[in-house]
């Protein structure tokens, strides 16, 4: 808990128990951690040095307050971090003048292999100071659904996500779920019928396109610096998220979206895609309830709710518009 401030789990241990006693000495302190002497004394000697405690006037150890020594500690690694982030952007200020003259060989690095893949993803996210924009499609190769961790540390820090995914990715197990965490957390998701490519950026400073590869080959990407082509895919992308339809969670905590008119619609929930392939697989409704413990009223409810969606008149027109749109 306290190894941000530099204390290893064994002067974590130690100033925990003297915290709650007047004082101790390193005997004391080993047979009620079960640790060797020399290293409680070793604990002490750096709490000492950190501040963290003091010698009692007859010769015991005591913990300094926490309120004042830790938040001394805390207020130094603050300042510590400010003083790395003002170095940061300088750092990045001399590496924008200096890609200014860089050929495109050094712009543009094709990164191969799945860890190198994944590790340039997290690092591209890593990078962005303001914003991170990203095309999510099928299949999902370096980095399966639900697998940013990035993600959620971003957004944690302020960093704005907007993410347009592909209608077909909702289609796959968990995606509605994982979409849903997504728009809980703040990232802004949009749905679009299709998407050419994915793709991640990093404020305007880094773009990473992986690449298309054949089943069994080696899964690439390419990594473009300050470029024109960073520029351009800027420009594809925030042509597709004009177009894009915006989703949201709605409060029985269906994922929801605005069709072309601007007006909200359920799309098909993961129970919705089940009802679905249940019932063109040939089986009755009563046993299609049986099968997903629900009332026939429900299921009957929830079937009238696609084929409004759907604009169906029937349940074959339902059917026909289910396929025609991946809702199975």
């Amino acid at each position: 808990m306290l190894g941000a401030l530099g204390l290893s789990p064994e002067d974590e241990l130690v100033y925990g128990v003297l915290a709650g006693r007047a004082q101790a000495n390193p005997a004391e302190l080993s047979n009620v951690l079960q640790l060797p002497v020399p290293a409680v004394e070793a604990a002490l000697a750096h709490l000492m040095a950190c501040g963290l405690v003091k010698t009692t006037p007859d010769g015991g150890i005591a913990a300094a307050p926490p309120a004042v020594a830790l938040g001394s500690l805390i207020s130094e690694r603050q300042a510590a971090l400010r003083t790395a982030e003002l170095a940061l952007v300088e750092l990045a200020e001399e590496h924008r003048k200096a890609t200014a003259g860089r050929t495109i060989s050094e712009l543009i690095e094709v990164v191969t292999g799945i860890e190198a893949v994944r590790h340039r993803f997290a690092q591209v996210q890593h990078a962005a100071r303001t914003e991170v924009r990203s095309f999510v499609t099928t299949p999902s190769v370096a980095v399966p659904m639900g697998a940013n961790s990035a993600e959620s540390e971003m957004v944690a820090q302020g960093v704005r996500y907007r993410v347009v995914v592909d209608r077909a990715v909702l289609g796959e197990p968990g995606a509605v779920a994982q979409a849903i965490e997504s728009v809980r957390m703040g990232v802004e998701v949009r749905v679009a019928e299709s998407l050419p490519i994915k793709l991640v950026l990093a404020d305007a400073e880094l773009g990473l396109v992986p690449l298309t590869v054949s089943p069994g080959d080696e899964p690439g990407a390419v990594l473009l610096h300050r470029a024109g082509l960073l520029t351009a895919m800027d420009a594809l992308f925030e042509l597709v998220w004009c177009h894009a339809y915006p989703l949201s969670v709605s409060t029985s905590g269906d994922l929801t979206t605005e069709d072309a008119h601007g007006e909200r619609a359920n799309l098909p929930t993961a129970l919705d895609r089940r009802i679905l392939a249940l019932l063109l697989a040939g089986l009755t409704d009563q046993a299609v309830a049986t099968q997903l413990d629900l009332s026939l009223r429900t299921l009957q409810r929830r079937l009238r709710h696609l084929m409004d969606l759907a604009g169906a008149q029937s349940r074959m027109q339902l059917a026909w518009y289910a396929v025609r749109h991946d809702w199975t």
